[in-house]
């Protein structure tokens, strides 16, 4: 097959990563830059859609500086999923994105949520999931309720991924993955759940496969006439990047928040994971936390220091030392427990810690949460995660690759391209540009392992307990943060 140079975009929640890579898998050039999320009120979580669009631009005016015409192939782009943006007919954003960490909707979700059974459930998503505060139906209705002027005018609500392609191209799109929770294992929208919001149907993107085309990028942008497809949401464009494809495979993609994905042809509904359609022939049974690497960055601004100093500390720390047990509940959490209402919490300080032990008590904390994820992902999935492939800035941290082998008691190998969701995208358009044959070829050609983490027994006893410790220490403060959430005078 031709090869080519390509390009790959991640608009995640922090910043636009994008790469420019080789047929081997290098990254040639890189871009990164970060924008800032809107907390208004407490609950509340948004993000400008011109930051994105303008960073997306700014990537391929820096990529493509001095490249001669059609050495780009492709574009890929990827992004965050569970925010949605929603724009006129102008292609304009009406108003600031509802990101995935914001919980205005959650009255609205538990209506919605008490109208689907668990029938519906099952036969629509394979597993008996939630409607929750980000999903698109909760966020419609809302907006209908509060600014019904702005529902009216609406012409698309829109991931940001899909959103910088209609900007780029002119094209209305959007994958499945993205869509999910709206559409069935199928792979279709499903009439019955889009009925709840009267308008939602008219307002979603067609939806078109991770490599069919979205057309090209328009005269008077940077790469006018390079192709693009329509991509993959974050999730999936990480599965992609990370080489994830048959079953048993497992990925960890460690951002803002810890994503964990484990592929298997078979199904055991378990409560709190998405059980995602077959698609490309992968079935994924993947789920989110809430506060992985956000929970890194509370720490540091906590502490007044940086994450790659914390972690240095941490490194040079005993690792048989006590620490506390820290929750990384710090706005709810996700998969598997889908409680907007849980908070964090330090527990078992003393004033010997500093900054060494409270950064481990967060590290610990994390990776206790992804092992309760393991836990639902392995019982929905009807098998154990043989292969782990990490990636994600939180990656990036030896000794927090460290504590995640030793508290899943799993080896961790972790990948050269960290921007795992960046390099998916790539391998997406190139797949989609005709460069590889197939996602299998091109992810068997350009994914790389960096170093292997092996668990190390004599920590065994300390992170069985400590895990045992956290599903007990949630399940003490759940009374308290009902109680405190009900308060109004808090």
């Amino acid at each position: 097959m031709k090869t080519s140079l390509l390009i790959g975009i991640d608009v995640g929640t922090t910043s636009v990563k994008a790469t420019l890579f080789d047929e081997s898998g290098a990254g040639l050039r890189a871009f990164a830059d970060p924008y800032p999320m809107a907390r208004p009120t407490p609950g509340l979580a948004e993000q400008a859609p011109t930051d994105w669009i303008d960073r997306v631009t700014a990537a391929l005016t820096r990529l493509s500086d001095g490249l001669p015409q059609g050495a780009i192939a492709a574009v890929g782009l990827t992004s965050q999923v569970n925010t949605h943006v929603f724009v006129g007919d102008d292609g304009v954003p009406l108003m600031p994105a509802i990101t995935w960490q914001d919980g205005r909707a959650g009255a609205e979700a538990a209506e919605l949520d008490a109208l689907v059974s668990a029938e519906e459930r099952i036969g629509w998503w394979g597993a008996p999931l939630p409607i929750d505060a980000s999903h698109p139906l909760a966020r419609a209705l809302w907006l209908t309720r509060h600014h019904p002027d702005v529902w009216a005018r609406t012409r698309w609500l829109m991931a940001p991924k899909d959103y910088c392609i209609l900007k780029l191209t002119g094209e209305a799109t959007a994958d499945p993955m993205a869509a999910f929770g709206v559409i069935d294992q199928s792979l279709a929208y499903v009439p019955r759940l889009l009925d709840l919001v009267p308008g939602v149907a008219d307002r979603l993107p067609p939806l078109r496969g991770f490599t069919q085309s979205a057309g090209r990028i328009l005269p008077g942008l940077p790469l006018a006439g390079t192709p693009m497809v329509t991509g993959a949401m974050d999730a999936w464009a990480g599965l992609i990047g990370t080489g994830v494809l048959a079953d048993g495979d497992c990925m960890y993609l460690s951002g803002t928040s810890e994503i964990v994905g484990l592929v298997s042809s078979t199904r055991h509904p378990a409560a709190g994971v998405v059980a995602f359609p077959t698609c490309e022939d992968i079935t994924l049974h993947a789920g989110p936390t809430q506060a992985g690497g956000a929970s890194l960055a509370w720490v540091a601004n906590l502490t007044g220091r940086a994450p790659s100093e914390l972690s240095a500390l941490v490194a040079a720390s005993n690792p048989h030392q006590p620490t506390p047990l820290f929750l990384p509940h710090l706005q709810g959490e996700r998969a598997p427990i889908w409680d907007i209402g849980a908070r964090g919490a330090f527990i078992g300080l003393d004033g010997s810690m500093g900054p060494a032990e409270l950064t481990r008590a967060v590290f610990e904390g994390v990776a206790s949460s992804v092992r309760w994820l393991l836990e639902a992902l392995e019982a929905s999935a009807g098998r154990p995660a043989t292969s782990f492939a990490m990636a994600g800035g939180g990656a990036a941290s030896d000794p927090w690759c460290q504590i995640r082998a030793d508290m899943l008691g799993r080896p961790i190998r972790r990948l050269r391209a960290l921007d795992a969701g960046v390099l998916g995208a790539a391998i997406l358009a190139g797949v989609g540009a005709g460069c590889f044959s197939s996602i299998g070829e091109a992810a068997g050609r350009l994914v790389v392992t960096d170093r292997l983490f092996e668990p190390d027994p004599s920590r065994r006893q300390r992170m069985d307990f400590l895990y045992g410790e956290y599903r007990a220490l949630y399940a003490a403060l759940k009374p308290f943060n009902t109680a405190r959430a009900a308060f109004s005078g808090w």
